[in-house]
């Protein structure tokens, strides 16, 4: 598949999932079996690990077309840029999809400062730029956006392998933001 059907699956799955219509393809015995040899997923999604968000369901696909990579704040951090460089590299995926989503409690959590622990704190100091060039008293919900935007980035600048695939077309990076409610995924940018 090319870039743009990509794109067009993605959209096409997410609007079967808000409207209560998945397909549920791909998921059973047959594709397991067919997946043993190797994989070839046509996306990444580097996603919030929050439990509302289920990369898979939101985009209505089977096993073996995702590969999924999820973290609080859906941060670039060298695990999961690494993760993106090994599928860009070795299994041919051509979209990587940034998907941040409403009510995130990792953003929350920057965005409310204090001291949360050695670990989280790390983790939040991904976050920081985007709460930096977010305007004074942006929602939570526009540093969400923002933060996607800017891992989507990031992960340019800090990877060879990605920023290379980006700049000769055959990787795109699309920023997202999913809204919990509606199940709607909304491509930014």
């Amino acid at each position: 598949m090319e870039i743009n059907e990509i794109l067009d699956r993605l959209k096409e799955g997410n609007s079967r999932f808000v409207a209560d219509k998945l397909d549920g393809k791909l998921q059973d015995s047959s594709r397991r079996e067919s997946l043993t040899g190797g994989q070839q997923p046509f996306a990444i999604i580097l996603s919030c690990a929050d439990s509302r968000v289920v990369p898979e369901l939101a985009f209505d696909t089977g096993i073996g077309e995702l590969f999924v990579l999820r973290v609080a704040g859906n941060v670039a951090n060298t695990s999961t840029i690494a993760s993106i460089e090994y599928a860009v590299a070795h299994l041919g995926s051509k979209v990587i999809v940034v998907l941040g989503h409403e009510s995130c409690g990792a953003v929350t959590a920057a965005v409310n400062g204090g001291d949360n622990g050695y670990n989280l704190n790390h983790l939040l100091a991904h976050v920081t730029p985007a709460i930096g060039a977010s305007p004074d008293g942006a929602s939570i919900a526009d540093v969400v956006k923002k933060n996607a935007e800017l891992t989507a980035n990031e992960l340019t600048s800090r990877s060879d392998i990605i920023g290379n695939a980006v700049s000769s077309g055959n990787v795109k990076i699309q920023p997202a933001y999913y809204h919990l409610g509606s199940g709607e995924v909304e491509m930014l940018g």
